[in-house]
């Protein structure tokens, strides 16, 4: 049983995805936002040329000026690049205004991260303007499905656009499709007409907030309940649904029990045990989570798990509820970047192999891009999750001001 859980308030809206009880991914947008910042469109102007870096530094109205690499000025189209990379000095110069997307929110004292790579997501698809290529997810398992979408997309776009096939799309009907798509083009002809009439920098687009991306990029064919308990919400999302899933409606429901919702789904407790820096598994054994400015590292002990036969059974059993654990924890934090897991020495190369498999099988389930590398020469799994913006954990804490930290203050003074 999946369950999407909306809860409404005057400072923010929070939505929850439940599967089987278990709290898997949360979202909170507060009242006083208008979408985040990825996926916007601006037009912005050149203020720094950066050699040495390959990379140029654009104004686009934020606090700090946004960053933008070479291989996000070349052709989308890898096929379209030339095979040695030219100066960027030959592509971009100072004052120049150009249109860019952010890619990746700004992070601590980062600026944004920018691309003209420009891509408009729909309810099937996703329309890049300048793109010149068709991609399917590779959620669609079917081979027949996805040779009809990849021969539909060609059928619909125009010359030099370009689109992947979204797993929504799987099934839908070419009109559907066609409408989808449609819609985009207008959308990305409307921010052309805009850039001419605004001076640099300015806002062409801004992304979707978050009630248009729940019904644009979270429901799924396996979402059997739409749960809301806010009345305005409630028919802002119905609206939206008639217009981009209408098959759909029928799991739409309006929450009316006098106990809060996110008290009847255990919510609140889930999300404070899930953001814990020791992280109890059911066995016994739990996980100890760390993050550092360039990585997270998660160490996997046995604890309180004894077994039932012998020490290698034991070890095996606790890295494949870790391992389980641990996906459904990177989707619920929002952990991005590099992620280094210390699972227990396993002494069958077997076991080690299935640990790797689960986990695998695991973060295909998750929204944003996950890669695992596999074992290290140390014997630790390395992986990396897609980071886009800051992280759940980091916007939920600040820095102590006593240890700055570092989760610890000295004993005693260093010199006396």
């Amino acid at each position: 049983m999946k369950q999407m859980l909306v809860h409404g308030s005057q400072d923010a809206l929070q939505t929850a995805i439940v599967q089987n009880g278990h709290l898997v991914e949360f979202d909170m947008e507060k009242g006083d936002a208008t979408g985040r910042l990825v996926g916007s469109i601006y037009k912005g102007k050149v203020m720094n040329v950066l050699p040495g870096m390959q990379a140029a530094f654009v104004d686009i109205g934020l606090a700090k000026n946004a960053f933008l690499y070479i291989d996000d000025v070349l052709h989308p189209h890898l096929e379209r690049q030339p095979k040695e990379k030219p100066p960027i000095t030959d592509l971009l110069s100072h004052g120049q205004e150009l249109i860019v997307q952010i890619v990746k929110e700004p992070l601590g004292g980062k600026g944004a991260r920018v691309t003209t790579h420009y891509s408009l997501p729909g309810r099937f698809l996703v329309y890049m303007p300048h793109a010149d290529y068709i991609g399917v997810s590779k959620k669609v398992g079917s081979e027949s499905e996805r040779t009809r979408l990849r021969m539909t997309g060609d059928a619909i776009r125009e010359e030099g656009e370009g689109v992947i096939l979204r797993t929504a799309a799987e099934g839908e009907a070419h009109a559907a499709l066609e409408a989808d798509i449609a819609l985009l083009r207008e959308r990305w002809r409307d921010i052309e007409r805009r850039t001419a009439d605004c001076a640099a920098p300015c806002e062409l687009h801004r992304e979707a907030s978050l009630p248009q991306r729940i019904v644009r990029d979270f429901l799924s064919a396996e979402t059997d309940e739409i749960w809301i308990d806010d009345r305005r919400r409630y028919a802002e999302i119905e609206q939206l649904m008639k217009e981009m899933a209408p098959a759909m409606l029928t799991r739409l429901k309006q929450y009316r029990h006098a106990e809060p919702m996110f008290d009847r789904y255990r919510i609140k407790s889930q999300l404070n045990e899930a953001f814990e820096r020791r992280i109890r598994l059911g066995s016994g054994g739990d996980l100890v989570w760390d993050t550092t400015e360039a990585l997270t590292v998660i160490d996997v002990n046995t604890g309180k798990y004894v077994g039932t036969s012998d020490l290698e059974d034991t070890v095996f059993r606790t890295n494949m509820e870790a391992a389980e654990q641990i996906a459904r924890l990177l989707r619920l934090r929002d952990t991005g970047g590099i992620i280094i897991i210390d699972f227990i020495d396993m002494e069958l190369d077997s076991h080690r192999e299935e640990v790797l498999k689960r986990l695998e099988t695991l973060i295909k389930q998750d929204r944003t891009k996950c890669q695992v590398v596999g074992w290290t020469k140390l014997g630790l799994l390395e992986l990396t999750r897609k980071k886009v913006r800051e992280t759940a954990h980091t916007q939920r804490i600040e820095a102590c001001s006593a240890c700055k930290g570092k989760g610890k203050v000295p004993a005693a003074p260093l010199l006396t």
